[in-house]
């Protein structure tokens, strides 16, 4: 058969022709680059800064105030909260609500002027073996991005207290790792891929749930059917729910098998908390499932929900680099509070009352959006 160039003239016409009236895909092809764009150039910065911090001071001293507000000044870490006591900051480093604490000892003064400087070595009648850290930094290491950069502070120069540089020899700070000492990557990448896996296939499963019902001509069956919509939809989320369970155990079993996960916290609330996040995800993907017109639609829309997902929950890109309107859109994404959810429970043993913020969010998501998906499938229906 000999190739005419008019024929596949036609078909190239028809082609985009038919892109044209498929306004779904056509977006597509515009956002998705877009989105990366913005994420990427805007919204995803490795160079973390403004880490939230808090500080226990036990010299209350003008020096110790001055030491604060040194730290505070490099734009590295930011202080939002003062605690009396260690006990009370490692419980705030537990449930994430900062990521290090500045302990400042009650002989800071001491030590500062015990403490060596390039080119003046040790001060008159000081012993060597008596040299310590100005202070201590107790550093979330479950982010291994967050972790070093606090680490960069260990030999900060201390211009305004010591008027000279500082001594690599002898740090400026001590530093203590919590949770990933060794700051070994798959300690935090594994817990994550939970999330980022379960988000991935709890949407994409039930983003296609009514338009495969649809495709198939099986709507009118489900029509006549004594079910209200608010049934069809819980029924099509709970065979995903074992599904999603099982993966979970799956990425956590293999993690600790093959990487040596630690698993410190307890299975009730791991089970809980991922109860939660499934149901989550089912339900964005029914409403998901409610707007496509298609499965093709509906495989756009899951990838849609899922590069944000990936990029702006903390599971890459730590959380504190990205600027406030990225904040905030993570903060809408269920993935996000999840995070923060298996990481407290699997890496830092965290009781899921110290966690109820993300936990309630979630469960409101599910609810907010099952309804929404009942009331847009009746709406279909009409």
């Amino acid at each position: 058969m000999v190739t005419s160039l008019s024929r596949i003239k036609a078909i190239v016409s028809k082609e985009l022709l038919q892109l044209r009236r498929d306004r779904m895909t056509f977006a597509m092809v515009v956002m998705i680059p877009l989105i990366q764009l913005i994420l990427f150039g805007y919204a995803i910065n490795t160079n973390v800064k403004d880490i939230p911090v808090a500080v226990v001071d036990h010299s209350q001293t003008a020096l110790s105030r001055i030491l604060v507000q040194t730290v505070s000044a490099t734009n590295v870490v930011k202080v939002t909260d003062y605690y009396y006591s260690i006990e009370q900051a490692q419980t705030a480093i537990a449930s994430a609500k900062v990521r290090a604490v500045l302990f400042i000892p009650h002989d800071v003064a001491n030590r500062l002027a015990q403490h060596p400087t390039v080119g003046f070595g040790l001060p008159d009648g000081s012993n060597e073996s008596l040299v310590r850290p100005i202070a201590h930094w107790l550093v979330d290491g479950s982010d291994t991005m967050v972790a070093s950069s606090i680490k960069s502070l260990r030999n900060m120069p201390l211009a305004e207290l010591l008027d000279k540089p500082a001594n690599r020899t002898y740090p400026t700070f001590e530093t203590t790792l919590f949770y990933n000492p060794e700051q070994r990557s798959a300690v935090n990448i594994v817990p994550g891929l939970a999330a980022v896996i379960l988000t991935m296939t709890m949407i994409m499963f039930t983003s296609a749930a009514i338009v495969k019902e649809q495709e198939r001509g099986n709507m009118e069956l489900l029509i006549t059917l004594p079910l209200s919509s608010l049934e069809l939809m819980i029924g099509k989320v709970v065979p995903y729910i074992f599904i999603g369970f099982i993966q979970l155990f799956i990425i956590l079993g293999m993690g600790k098998l093959l990487f040596h996960i630690p698993f410190g916290g307890g299975l009730v609330a791991l089970v809980v908390a991922t109860f939660a996040f499934i149901c989550a995800s089912l339900v964005l993907g029914l409403v998901l499932s409610t707007i496509a017109k298609n499965q093709l639609q509906a495989m756009q829309m899951t990838i849609f929900i899922l590069l944000p997902s990936i990029l702006l929950s903390g599971f890459v890109f730590p959380y504190e680099g990205m600027p406030k309107a990225a904040q905030w859109l993570a903060e809408c994404l269920p993935a996000t509070h999840y995070l923060r959810l298996i990481r407290g429970i699997v890496l830092k043993d965290v009781n899921l009352i110290s966690m109820s913020s993300d936990l309630l969010w979630l469960l409101a998501f599910t609810i907010l959006g099952l309804a929404v998906a009942a009331f847009r499938f009746k709406k279909t229906l009409d």
